[in-house]
């Protein structure tokens, strides 16, 4: 397989994967809960029914209304991009660099965010707030996190880190409060229960679906496909981290598909942890997010402390 074929691959693979995964966890959820459940391609379905729609839009919208859909939708796909989900070649010549991706996240969420204000609406202003908020309070959890990691590989490279965890690194308590911190920024990222429920429509609880209650046809279904992308993205990056196992190291066939059969394993395994979790566990108040991911903070830190003492004890 040629550099370009596979590259073209990784770039179409996860967005025809991501409303299946979707439909995963809520099926999943809805067998746990004793229902029956939608079927797996129903979140195709709706997406093809909302592409056929016409957006319908505010008189006041603005350029950045109209606009925010695509460019959201295509940042994260370019940081889905960046992740080597089942193999670390080809390169897509942006460094595959950690901190990039965080970045790119962080400009997806400010457009959304600026979108749901542009007309004026409460909800909008209400889903923006607690969407910066959580972003706020996320976002410096994450990049301790990524400390911790590059303290490991030397590298905020994703190939470099996957490399040097699947090299052997042994079990370290700081890596494991690195994970925990990942996860839970993933969680509030991705807008899951506890942090915010994605099947709400309560104005007093919704976050993600307050700032795209004026999207209609087209422009949400891309912002529901970027949000189905973002899980993809969050499940992939912690595979590609912490569960390296199964990466294509070359472009031979038979790596690749064992690299492609191990990925598709490892997001399974996430949405079925996922579905689990959000069964087990209810929607925490609006004010007690600072708790949740001021502990993701707390344990990005302490896992950088820890990696530290250990390294300059030795």
């Amino acid at each position: 397989m040629t550099d370009l074929a596979l590259l073209i691959f990784q770039l179409l693979l996860p967005v025809a994967l991501a409303p299946l995964l979707t439909g995963l966890v809520r099926r999943i959820k809805a067998r746990l809960l004793g229902r029956r459940g939608p079927a797996l391609v129903q979140p195709y379905r709706d997406l093809a029914r909302l592409f056929r729609k016409e957006p319908v839009l505010a008189f006041n919208a603005s350029w950045l209304f109209r606009g925010a859909p695509y460019v959201s939708f295509a940042v994260v796909w370019l940081a889905m991009a960046a992740i080597p989900t089942f193999a670390t070649t080809p390169s897509l010549g942006l460094g595959l660099d950690l901190i990039a991706i965080a970045g790119l996240l962080g400009l997806a969420r400010i457009l959304v965010a600026l979108a749901g204000m542009d007309v004026g609406t409460s909800f909008g202003g209400i889903g923006a707030s607690r969407e910066m908020t959580i972003g706020a309070l996320a976002e410096p959890a994450m990049l301790v996190a990524i400390i911790a990691l590059a303290l490991v590989a030397k590298s905020t490279a994703l190939p470099d880190l996957s490399k040097a965890m699947s090299e052997g690194v042994g079990l370290r308590v700081s890596l494991a409060l690195a994970l925990g911190a990942m996860v839970m920024v993933a969680i509030a990222e991705t807008g899951r229960i506890p942090v915010d429920n994605p099947a709400t429509h309560l104005e007093l609880t919704m976050v993600h679906e307050a700032m795209v209650l004026e999207y209609s046809g087209r422009h949400l279904a891309l912002i529901e496909l970027g949000a189905m992308l973002k899980l993809t993205l969050y499940l992939s990056l912690i595979g590609c981290i912490f569960a390296p196992w199964g990466i294509a190291r070359d472009a031979g066939m038979t790596a690749l598909a064992a690299g492609a059969g191990a990925w598709l394993a490892k997001l399974a395994a996430g949405g079925l942890a996922l579905a689990l979790f959000e069964t087990v566990i209810a929607k925490m108040r609006v004010f007690r997010y600072p708790e949740f991911l001021g502990a993701a903070l707390l344990f990005a830190i302490l896992g950088v402390v820890f990696l530290y003492i250990s390294q300059h004890l030795k």
